[in-house]
């Protein structure tokens, strides 16, 4: 058995608040196993680089997104047993010490049920800048800022010194109700050895599964000795931001061959998908995608 996540509307001019709480339930009712939010705050006109560092230009859904810590909130309140988390923020987006006290500000909220943080570098130059962020760090900058928030989690007086973060001694409140599962974004190399030294899970996006479980040993292989292995929550798109199509049914089977690997779960995203263009259109998606969690539940 695998658990079923799926990521909540959050981009494009569809998005509504009565859409959000209406899929967030209903998805709780249906026996999903987690929702998701992603992290990204402007859309660049002008655009440095590639997108993900594989398109010239970011899919226009990105022209509207909703702020995820705000939404996770909202969901909280509008929820009760369902997990919540991130997949993925930007740490470049964020400070460890405001983003650590809004995370458990949500996990109080969800009495708990915030349950996996998902973090990685980004590839933004404009939104690295707009937040006073040097994108050339963004790697170093991670390597402390993971630190920096298991820090402002922990036993107060809490207290961080590095080349990127200063904290002198303080309280820091509220704490989460328990630890925090972190979840690595990452994939390359120096990602990896990041993933292994740092986190607890890991999301490899849509890459084949053999190709998945090789590069997880190549994580697990660096894990310190005594440390439990790292996991895979695997994330698969019914369209993709290149626009390749999978079928509900192909989506499935995916997530069958995630549940036969012995991964954790997955995450299956469709705000992308080209025929959603209103609220009624996203929930007859979301009622389409049973088969899903009858792959992973059997």
């Amino acid at each position: 058995m695998a658990t079923v996540g799926l990521c909540l509307p959050q981009l494009g001019p569809a998005v509504d608040a009565g859409l959000v709480r209406e899929f967030a339930q209903t998805a709780e009712g249906m026996g999903f196993d987690h929702l998701w939010v992603q992290d990204h705050f402007l859309y660049a006109l002008t655009q440095a680089g590639e997108y993900g560092g594989s398109a010239t230009a970011q899919p226009e859904r990105y022209q509207s997104v909703w702020a995820p810590t705000e939404l996770l909130g909202a969901v909280a309140a509008w929820t009760s047993t369902i997990r919540l988390g991130t997949s993925v923020l930007v740490g470049g987006n964020h400070y460890p010490v405001q983003l650590a006290q809004r995370l458990a500000t949500v996990d109080r909220l969800a009495g708990g049920r915030l349950d996996a943080i998902g973090l990685s570098v980004g590839w933004s130059v404009e939104e690295h800048r707009a937040m006073g962020v040097d994108p050339r760090t963004r790697g170093k900058r991670m390597d402390e800022f993971v630190p920096a928030l298991r820090a402002c989690w922990g036993p107060d007086p809490v207290e961080h010194h590095g080349p990127f973060f200063d904290l002198d001694p303080c309280l820091m409140q509220p704490k989460p109700l328990s630890p925090f599962r972190l979840m690595s974004g990452m994939w390359s190399e120096a990602g990896l050895a990041r993933t292994a030294a740092q986190f607890d899970l890991w999301n490899p996006g849509s890459l084949p599964i053999p190709t998945v479980q090789q590069m997880l040993g190549t994580i697990n292989a660096q894990r310190a000795a005594g440390r439990a292995p790292v996991e895979v929550i695997y994330r698969v798109a019914l369209e993709s931001t290149a626009g390749k199509r999978m079928t509900v049914d192909e989506v499935a089977a995916r997530t069958a061959e995630v549940r036969d690997a012995g991964m954790e779960g997955v995450i299956v995203e469709t705000n992308f998908c080209s025929e959603i263009d209103s609220p009624a259109a996203w929930l007859a998606m979301l009622a389409s995608l049973k088969p899903v969690l009858d792959a992973a539940h059997s």
